[in-house]
């Protein structure tokens, strides 16, 4: 796609959520949390989709980005945009020492070895009430005004405005990230890792450096999620969150940059809408929906728009060749 073509395509993407801001004002707070979970399936894709790492335990590094914006908020650091840092390092820095135990592994050993580091950290953080809160969690988290001027109110406008800019900027940085050689060393290893030593490619560092991004940035996403709620609990470092995500990244196609953000869109609607419709059973049918969308399109909903615009312009073409004749 022409630079130029990709630009103005992602800048009416990126429309959506402006108009949203001002179409839906009484669902901003839920606006929010679908950006932030667009955001750590991007970080997920950055992992799968892109370096081919397939992952059950990403929950991790959202929760130690939690955990970190959490703390410091308990512990009198108010200030968002520092803590959204300092969470993103430490995040970045749990996938670093873990990567050693990732990359080196190959099918279900690496994704048993997930889960686990996983499953770990959750126990940790409950085991360590004293610090962590354990099963009550970390709550009433105070935060001082963005930028020292606009504070996160009731109605969460500030916190919709913040958690969108995080996002298109993580958006604009893993977008270079792809376009770059390191991204596309990154394609060439999911495609056929076996070929790329040849080609002069130092595969694990590549593997190590991809999964450490993956990690700060789902960082970047817990911290937003800690400071926008106000809480931070187990749940952000459960199997539920690692095995959600990554449900939304392939129901929005992996490996495509905003499928992530499409798919969590599409999911967390459905299970506001669902769950208000039948309370009981709205499991199910998102499930059924998800089960339905894998069978008929391999790409998730991206896929499935890319098919049907080749279906379009394919019967374009025929009826002006018709014409023609």
């Amino acid at each position: 796609m022409r630079p130029v073509a990709r630009g103005a395509r992602e800048l009416s993407l990126w429309l959506v959520p402006l108009l949203g801001f001002f179409a839906f004002p009484d669902y901003l707070v839920l606006g929010s949390q679908i950006l932030i979970a667009g955001l750590f399936a991007l970080s997920l894709d950055v992992c799968l989709g892109y370096a081919g790492i397939i992952s059950l335990g990403h929950a991790s590094f959202f929760g130690v980005g939690a955990y970190t914006a959490g703390l410091l908020a308990a512990h009198g650091w108010h200030e968002p945009l520092s803590a959204l840092c300092a969470s993103s390092l430490a995040a970045a820095l749990v996938g670093l020492v873990t990567s050693f135990l990732v990359v080196d592994r190959q099918g279900l050993t690496r994704l048993m070895v997930t889960l686990g580091i996983g499953f770990s950290l959750h126990e940790a953080a409950n085991r360590a009430s004293s610090i962590t809160g354990g099963t009550d969690g970390l709550s009433s988290l105070e935060l001082s005004p963005l930028l020292g001027v606009f504070r996160f109110e009731l109605s969460g406008k500030t916190a919709y405005v913040y958690a969108a800019v995080v996002a298109l900027l993580s958006l604009l940085l893993v977008r270079r990230v792809a376009d770059s050689p390191f991204g596309l060393a990154l394609l060439g290893l999911r495609e056929n890792a076996a070929r790329m030593p040849a080609l002069g490619v130092p595969v694990r560092r590549r593997l190590i450096a991809a999964y450490t991004l993956a990690a700060a940035l789902a960082g970047i996403a817990g911290a937003l999620s800690a400071q926008t709620t106000g809480f931070v609990g187990l749940e952000s470092l459960g199997f539920e969150r690692s095995a959600g995500v990554l449900i939304m990244l392939v129901l929005g196609g992996a490996g495509r940059l905003y499928g992530g953000f499409l798919g969590s869109a599409v999911f967390l609607a459905l299970q506001h809408l669902l769950s208000e419709r039948s309370p009981a059973f709205w499991q199910f049918w998102l499930g059924a929906l998800v089960v339905a969308l894998a069978f008929a399109s391999r790409g998730g909903l991206l896929g499935g728009l890319d098919v049907l615009r080749l279906a379009v312009r394919s019967r374009s073409a025929a009826r002006r060749a018709g014409g023609e004749a």
